[in-house]
């Protein structure tokens, strides 16, 4: 689909991108002659996508918790010393359902902190360094279907992913003269090791999932990463501001990707998903 050449001497840094949707827009952007800086709290994580991808192009892991904002800057800062930064991909998230009266102010502070302020800090980080040398450069948010109207049992998430979809509109006016363009994708599910089961933990859930798609099926991994890399590349330079949604025409069918597990799920159901929550 794309030049082999699509975007090469970019530099990319995608939050969250040793599993899952990161690692797999890491493939892409690799194979389309970016180098890739990834980062995440786990080591091994991050070492063991360098291993698996480092054959297809320039691969740095940098293990980074970017809900510390010290910790964000000093990471920025090693990248700008080998030369500024020309794409930022903020994939980093977190998220489980749970019925919203049960959830721990830390559970709260665990998804808004990831969410939200991880990428409040790293588009901060990165942006004050293009605005103050003048270099131009790129934001790609990944959002949720549900961001703009919300969803019931991932509220924590429905806030978050609203808040930086309106960060993302808000500096696409306000740094979009000065050379910086800011985007995000809003998927509908995709099949990922670890995050999708604990949104999708059951195999009823995925039932009601892919019964509700027009399409009746998932999304997958090489379909968004293709997106990402037309939204971060130069042939994308007018689109500005935009939420691209990727979901198989799910949304249109009906909004909120989980409102409908309070007719789904008995109490039971919700005891065993105990479990999976994130407590810090």
């Amino acid at each position: 689909m794309f030049a082999p050449d699509l975007l090469k001497s970019k530099r990319i840094l995608i939050t969250g991108g040793g599993t899952g949707l990161g690692k797999g827009m890491a493939s892409r952007f690799l194979e389309l002659g970016a180098a890739v800086y990834i980062c995440g709290r786990r080591r091994e994580v991050l070492d063991a996508a360098v291993a698996e991808l480092g054959a297809k192009g320039p691969i740095r892991a940098l293990p980074c918790d970017i809900r510390n904002i010290e910790a964000v800057e000093q990471m920025i800062e090693s990248i700008w010393a080998d030369g500024p930064l020309d794409i930022l991909v903020n994939n980093a998230a977190g998220n489980f359902i749970a019925r919203t009266e049960e959830l721990s102010p830390n559970a709260w502070q665990s998804v808004i902190n990831i969410v939200l302020m991880g990428t409040l800090n790293c588009t901060m980080a990165c942006g004050r360094r293009w605005l103050g040398t003048q270099h131009k450069g790129t934001v790609l948010s990944i959002s949720a279907t549900y961001a703009p109207v919300g969803s019931a049992y991932v509220v924590p998430s429905a806030v978050s992913k609203a808040a930086v979809e309106a960060l993302m509109r808000s500096l696409a006016v306000e740094w979009g003269n000065r050379g910086i363009r800011m985007n995000a994708i809003a998927p509908g599910p995709i099949p990922t090791q670890g995050a999708f089961s604990r949104v999708l933990p059951i195999p009823e859930l995925e039932t009601v999932a892919l019964a509700r798609n027009p399409q009746h099926r998932f999304g997958t991994v090489e379909e968004l990463a293709n997106l990402a890399a037309f939204l971060v590349s130069d042939g994308s330079g007018y689109i500005n501001g935009e939420v691209i949604r990727m979901d198989g025409g799910e949304f249109l069918q009906g909004a909120g990707e989980f409102s409908n597990l309070g007719r789904v799920l008995k109490d039971e159901d919700w005891e065993s998903l105990r479990p999976v929550r994130k407590t810090k």
